[in-house]
């Protein structure tokens, strides 16, 4: 097992709660009238059979100005692009829960409650903050590109995407190296972030704190890095969380059933945590081919299903 139990059950937990939230989101603004605020609403001339194409350029060109500022050292300048897109993710999740609970203003009222958050996770380092906004932000990027995209476009999406992270984390190491800038120099990370210690490293933690806690916390910070003490990081992508959500997003649009959807978070969820059962210590793995596979099976299933009107 690549983490422990009690962390593996909160990564999953966390991924499970996202596609939820996610399919919350989707679907209240696919509700006639329940437009995407903050001007995120595609140009009606946009073609859904090929708007996949525009979505992978702008990926590409994402990463190609991401590695840009990487190399110049533009760390505030990313600081603040990532702040942005953290506001907006979340005002659309926010917004969308403020229209359950049919609010005046629901999108301005979305921001006042963004800009904190999102100040706080890029600004701040705190694990508890970071991992709360994770839960909002996935669902409100994933609510943009579901209405660019249809079922063929998020077939070949995740083929390519699937693709790209075989060669991003086993060939060129890419992946690592974006998640190491992030952690070291960003002092952020896009996505689920967890550190955590084994039992002996726990031992002396609490063997040090014993004996120098009444010596004040600069004389404790000295001797943990005295120490040396090991910190394990359980991290899962953010693109890990977000595009099963998408994928779920398209067959609810398109079907107009929520039991595909379901299906697929559910499939998604399994395909996860094969790979937390399977995958070794130590190693870096891509999740989204696993996580892919398991949501083709899902769509498969769906189509099956849907053959026998059985929904």
């Amino acid at each position: 097992m690549k983490h422990n139990t009690k962390v593996t059950v909160i990564l999953m937990s966390m991924f499970i709660i996202t596609q939820l939230v996610g399919l919350f989101v989707i679907s209240v603004y696919e509700n006639p009238g329940k437009e995407l605020p903050y001007g995120m609403e595609p140009p009606k001339e946009l073609k859904q059979e090929t708007s996949f194409i525009s979505i992978i350029i702008s990926f590409i060109i994402a990463i190609f100005l991401f590695l840009l500022l990487i190399r110049f050292r533009a760390d505030t300048f990313i600081r603040l692009w990532f702040f942005l897109v953290t506001v907006l993710a979340i005002g659309l999740s926010v917004t969308a829960i403020f229209f359950i609970f049919k609010l005046n203003y629901a999108q301005f009222i979305a921001l006042i409650f963004a800009f904190p958050l999102a100040y706080m996770k890029i600004f701040k380092r705190d694990m508890y903050i970071h991992n709360i906004t994770e839960l909002l932000i996935y669902p409100g990027i994933a609510a943009v590109l579901v209405s660019m995209l249809n079922v063929l476009g998020i077939i070949l999406f995740l083929l390519l995407i699937s693709l790209y992270d075989i060669w991003a984390v086993w060939y060129s190491e890419f992946m690592q190296k974006m998640a190491r800038y992030q952690i070291n120099n960003l002092k952020f990370f896009t996505g689920f972030f967890i550190p955590y210690t084994d039992r002996k490293q726990r031992i002396k933690i609490k063997e040090i704190r014993d004996k120098f806690k009444k010596k004040g916390d600069k004389v404790l910070e000295k001797e943990f890095k005295k120490a040396r003490i090991k910190v394990h990081l359980a991290i899962l992508g953010g693109g890990d969380v977000v595009f099963p959500i998408i994928a779920a997003g398209v067959f609810y649009k398109t079907y107009g059933s929520i039991i595909p959807p379901l299906i697929i978070a559910l499939f998604s969820t399994f395909a996860l945590l094969y790979l937390f059962i399977f995958a070794k210590k130590g190693k870096f793995y891509p999740a989204m081919p696993y996580i892919t596979i398991g949501i083709y099976l899902a769509m498969i299933l769906s189509w099956i299903l849907m053959s026998f009107n059985l929904i």
